[in-house]
């Protein structure tokens, strides 16, 4: 068990939801008779579910902070349904669309975060308000009728890299080399954290439990980099997925390296001591519901681009996805704790579920019930762990000791 430990480089219960991914991966597998992990439904899987991802790693802030967003699946449905306006009937040119749609978004996030930060109207009813309030409008201004969207913005929500070099390999090579890519990066990350952990300690972790390490991953990445590059021709890894993966990477940086994303963990962990070491709660609060809805804009957007059409009821109850990835990714209900990492996990169990549950034929109504006793179970059993002293099954995964993210939030500093 230590052995193993030292292979995950850390407690096992952060990688919990990691092996429950893995589980229901190779469950849905065998009970869909191999159609689970083909290269096709996977890759439908990561585009179907891209609004989600979006959602969650902005929800995932709101929630640490202390507060949570009702308003995202409308606003999302309501930029969307701009955006297909704007270009439909005014003659907008796609990008300059986007770009409307970007803008509104963020109108829309200044004025929930205004409410919040500035008049003191918590979150959960200023974004119920905008929940409404959005929810109505999309329907006011499409008088419940569909509209078109630029093909541009199709290749945005669903299509995908240049497929090149299949005639020599018969696989998508600007897939096989972002896997190389990945896997050479992965490795020089663990050699330069063992690299540091030398210096500061003076002994460097074992080297048998890291080359294990090392190997699974890399192994994991160039598995899944077959799946994607080996699909039918023309395929490869969906555009929204590279968009989703470059946000990720964005959000995981800004949430662990930066003076915002210390401030967020600060407010959401203790909002008082957080006042006092210098730290703007009205500000935090602020920028925190301006970028969540800035991140339901772009998903409203690639939604629309692979749907071909906005209507008047996307973004029903998206909120409620977005909401359950973080809160089975990890993140405290008060506050304070998660991560971006483990929040694309808690997402990805969502999708997976979704995904399996629908090569079964099993109703949405079975399906919804499914998931949210997949939800009460995640977080039951984080209070359970943390009711016995222990830490967050996932709130940790990923984290770097002491950093953001973590049980005990990182000290900020006075302002002199």
């Amino acid at each position: 068990m230590k052995y193993l430990k030292q292979i995950l480089g850390g407690d096992l219960r952060q990688f919990t939801m990691v092996f429950a991914l893995v589980v229901i991966l190779i469950a849905f597998n065998i009970m869909s008779n191999g159609r689970m992990l083909t290269s096709q439904n996977i890759m439908n899987l990561l585009v179907a579910n891209t609004y989600v991802l979006v959602l969650a790693l902005g929800m995932l802030m709101v929630i640490v902070v202390g507060h949570i967003d009702l308003s995202v699946g409308s606003v999302a449905g309501f930029v969307g349904m701009i955006v297909a306006m704007s270009s439909s009937e005014l003659g907008f040119p796609w990008w300059l669309a986007i770009l409307a749609g970007i803008a509104v978004g963020a109108l829309i996030g200044a004025w929930q975060g205004f409410w919040l930060s500035k008049v003191g109207i918590p979150g959960f009813i200023t974004t119920l308000a905008g929940w409404m309030i959005f929810r109505g409008a999309v329907i006011w201004i499409s008088a419940s009728v569909s509209r078109p969207v630029p093909h541009e913005l199709r290749t945005l929500g669903s299509g995908y890299l240049p497929d090149w070099g299949r005639e020599l390999t018969g696989l998508n090579l600007p897939t096989v080399l972002i896997g190389i890519v990945g896997i050479l990066v992965f490795i020089y990350l663990q050699l330069r954290k063992r690299g540091r952990q030398a210096k500061l300690t003076g002994q460097a972790a074992p080297l048998g439990p890291t080359v294990i390490r090392l190997v699974v991953v890399s192994a994991v990445i160039a598995y899944t980099s077959w799946i994607l590059a080996s699909g039918n021709d023309g395929t490869s890894i969906p555009v929204p997925t590279i968009i989703v993966g470059a946000l990720v990477i964005f959000y995981a940086i800004l949430t662990q390296r930066t003076t915002f994303g210390r401030h967020i963990y600060a407010v959401g962990g203790n909002r008082q001591a957080a006042a006092l070491s210098g730290v703007s709660v009205p500000r935090t609060y602020f920028f925190t519901m301006f970028n969540m809805s800035i991140l339901a804009a772009v998903a409203g957007i690639l939604f629309v681009g692979r749907a071909t059409a906005a209507g008047p009821n996307d973004g029903n109850m998206w909120e409620l996805d977005a909401i359950a990835s973080v809160f089975i990714g990890g993140a405290a209900v008060t506050g304070g704790i998660g991560t971006v990492g483990a929040t694309m996990v808690g997402a990805l169990v969502m999708a997976a579920i979704n995904s399996g549950l629908m090569l079964m034929g099993v109703g949405q109504d079975k399906t919804q019930v499914i998931k949210g006793l997949v939800l009460l179970a995640a977080v039951a059993v984080d209070v359970y762990n943390k009711k016995q002293g222990r830490a967050s099954i996932t709130g940790t995964l990923f984290k770097k000791k002491g950093g953001a993210g973590s049980d005990d939030v990182a000290p900020i500093p006075a302002k002199k």
